[in-house]
């Protein structure tokens, strides 16, 4: 028996999916949220979904529901997301939190002072592989991380064909390489090794066609101790996502493409597989919902909590600026 009620605002494409895979866990009884009346509707019929609303201001009015996800353009996320927690209502908010620090302390203090819930949707928190690799290296068994490498790659034009479209195209709604895909790999990196404090980066548009934003970034980081490097494109041939943690006695890497983790601890001695998780993309996001809900019913933490999603987009702005305005040191002649 669903024992949730929840408002889904923007049911786009990773709106839709959140509507599809938290009805699939049966513990939520879902409305929408959506002001492209055509959209709203094909989305409610696929669904079975009977309320649903034109617009956040009606929803709050009329609609019965304790939790919103946020699911609309980044720039939108705080102004909607204060907006329900003064109505109190926990929240569940899309990546990247925002595309700038404004609002988000006024936002805390809501929700601390309304003693409400509030988590990040940074997905591969939630992923099965990454979570049970994170579990190896917190215990010690390969010694102390010392390196983190990632290397994300993918053909844009096969895998998102309508980025010329969509929010992708301008940095001012969440869009470039840095914010849409970077910021996956380094909440995910700092998920496994602890928070950045420190970078250098290097961003250009080099080669997708119809957009100027960046679609190839490089990022030296430090979390701490532990030395980090992520490299990242979406224009090449392979689509490979890895997350490499090198420790003093052995080496743990993810695969998100294969939803598996491997390990390495003998010169040479081959991958040994340790977790292997579904492929089937929505099975992450199923997983996601539940862990989400098993936080609301103090049942665990949540994957992503809002200081760590902030914590990411002060990550993020850090690499804009850097990376638009790096600090070369010329070879002497």
């Amino acid at each position: 028996m669903a024992s949730h009620r929840m408002l889904i605002v923007g049911v786009g494409s990773i709106g839709e999916r959140h509507t599809r895979t938290f009805k699939a866990t049966g513990r939520a009884e879902l409305s929408i949220c959506e002001s492209n009346e055509t959209l709203r509707t094909a989305v409610a019929g696929r669904y079975g979904i009977t309320e649903t609303f034109p617009d956040l201001d009606e929803a709050l009015n009329k609609g019965r529901f304790d939790t919103v996800l946020i699911a609309t353009p980044s720039h939108l996320h705080i102004p909607m997301a204060t907006k329900c927690a003064l109505a109190g209502k926990n929240l569940f908010i899309e990546k990247p939190l925002s595309l700038c620090v404004d609002g988000i302390e006024a936002l805390r203090q809501v929700i601390a002072d309304r003693k409400l819930k509030a988590a990040v949707a940074y997905t591969y928190r939630s992923h099965p592989a990454l979570r049970s690799m994170k579990e190896a290296i917190d215990s010690g068994r390969f010694g102390r991380p010392v390196q983190i490498v990632g290397t994300w790659g993918q053909h844009f034009p096969k895998y998102r064909p309508a980025y010329r479209e969509i929010y992708y195209t301008s940095r001012t709604t969440g869009g470039g390489a840095i914010q849409d895909v970077l910021t996956h790999a380094v909440n995910a990196g700092e998920f496994l090794v602890g928070p950045i404090d420190r970078i250098m980066a290097d961003a250009a548009h080099q080669v997708l066609e119809g957009v100027t934003v960046e679609d190839t970034v490089h990022l030296i980081a430090r979390h701490g101790r532990v030395m980090g490097c992520y490299s990242l494109n979406q224009h090449q041939a392979p689509n490979e996502n890895t997350l490499t943690v090198i420790c003093e006695r052995g080496t743990a890497r993810w695969d998100l493409n294969n939803a598996r983790w491997q390990s390495m601890v003998e010169p040479d001695a081959g991958w040994k597989t340790e977790f292997e998780f579904s492929r089937e993309r929505d099975d992450i996001f199923v997983n996601q919902a539940r862990l989400f809900l098993d936080a609301l019913e103090n049942k665990g933490p949540f994957a992503c909590t809002l200081d760590e999603g902030l914590q990411t987009l002060r990550v993020n702005l850090t690499v804009l600026g850097a990376a638009d305005h790096p600090s070369w040191v010329s070879l002497a002649r």
